[in-house]
């Protein structure tokens, strides 16, 4: 067909096509660009989009009971989640100061024990001489230089103290604007869509929202169940720093699949420092709750919510924590369920088209 064309008709179609071609890949260039260069932004902002996910459905509680407005309702919500991160405080902060505080006047002991060969840590001088290794490291030329980096290192410590709280800030203020105005939002877009197709994307924004709001209510709950569990359990073992540590394994049981292992590997060292029935048994206790938290608690609490298989669990975890570290990690479950529930949708809409092409127009009744 191209042979019927005018020669100059056809330079201006590549032509045309070449300059079409270029815009795109400039346009993906440039966005992606300010993708990375707003990476923090962003950043904030998908977490302050977990957060209002997982507030939602308190909010929508008090809105149906109360009766209250949407913003009298959000405004509700605040004040029980920061009372109850209060009082949770309350109870645990000043132990956790204590036993901070503890750790820090046994250390010198510890140095002690690790110099002379004894105790519980000289293992490490008897049999690695860690002792003598770490002067030859300080004598090392360079050692200086990277001490003398202290103070650059305070002021890096400093500034990201600082950009914690504005970033803590901005959070609070974007999860609270996303619940006032997300379904205003959400019903602009859905609005652009042909009247025909609306009611087919709400039912997909409803799906994907179960899914995602369900992982985030859910994968908080467990995370809360293992660090209070594990802080028990410590606490009868009579394990040193037991509040701290059940606090550390309830924010890496965050992080799907290798978190609850990297937990239980460093509270199960810690236990077996103290005493050897102690790790024993902080062991037993991880190994046993790892089986119910892996059949019991996440099929019941993500059963309905994110049918993801264990397969593609594993690759969307690998593929977030490659792409954004720990929070592509944290991610990577609810968007891979949400694509999932887009995916479904795609194929039954293609499946129901197929049928009625085969089947044809039905025909038409007779007088």
């Amino acid at each position: 067909m191209l042979r019927d064309v005018p020669p100059e008709r056809l330079v201006d179609f590549r032509a045309r096509t070449i300059l079409r071609v270029l815009a795109i890949v400039i346009t993906v260039a440039i966005a992606l660009e300010v993708i990375w260069i707003a990476r923090g932004v962003l950043t904030w902002v998908i977490i302050a989009v977990f957060l209002a996910l997982a507030l939602n459905p308190l909010v929508g509680f008090f809105e149906r009971r109360a009766h209250l407005r949407r913003g009298l309702a959000i405004a509700l919500t605040y004040v029980v989640v920061i009372a109850a991160m209060v009082g949770i405080g309350a109870t645990f902060v000043p132990r956790l100061i204590d036993e901070t505080n503890g750790f820090i006047d046994a250390t010198p002991q510890y140095v002690k024990d690790l110099t002379e060969g004894r105790g519980r840590l000289g293992f490490l001088e008897r049999k690695y001489q860690i002792v003598e290794k770490v002067e030859r490291e300080v004598r090392k030329p360079d050692t200086a230089k990277r001490l003398l980096g202290v103070s650059g290192t305070a002021v890096a410590v400093t500034k990201g103290i600082l950009t914690a709280i504005v970033a803590t800030v901005t959070i609070i203020f974007l999860t609270f604007f996303m619940l006032l105005e997300g379904r205003g939002w959400v019903e602009r877009v859905y609005g652009l869509l042909p009247e025909h197709a609306q009611p087919r994307w709400r039912g997909v924004g409803d799906e994907i929202y179960k899914t995602v709001g369900g992982y985030v209510t859910g994968n908080l709950l467990i995370s809360v169940i293992a660090g209070g569990t594990a802080t028990i359990v410590l606490l009868i073992m009579g394990v040193p720093y037991a509040v701290a540590l059940g606090l550390l394994v309830a924010l890496l049981d965050l992080i799907p699949l290798a978190g609850a292992t990297i937990a239980a590997i460093v509270v199960s060292t810690v236990a077996f420092l103290h005493s050897v029935p102690a790790g024993i048994v902080v062991l037993a206790f991880f190994l046993a709750y790892q089986q119910l938290e892996n059949h019991v608690l996440q099929p019941t609490i993500y059963g309905r919510t994110v049918q993801l298989s264990p397969l593609a669990v594993l690759v969307s975890v690998l593929v977030g924590a490659e792409i954004a570290g720990i929070l592509g990690a944290l991610a990577a479950i609810p968007v891979a369920g949400s694509i999932q529930v887009v995916l479904r949708d795609w194929l039954a809409a293609r499946r129901a088209s197929i049928i009625a092409a085969v089947s044809g127009p039905a025909p038409s009744a007779e007088p």
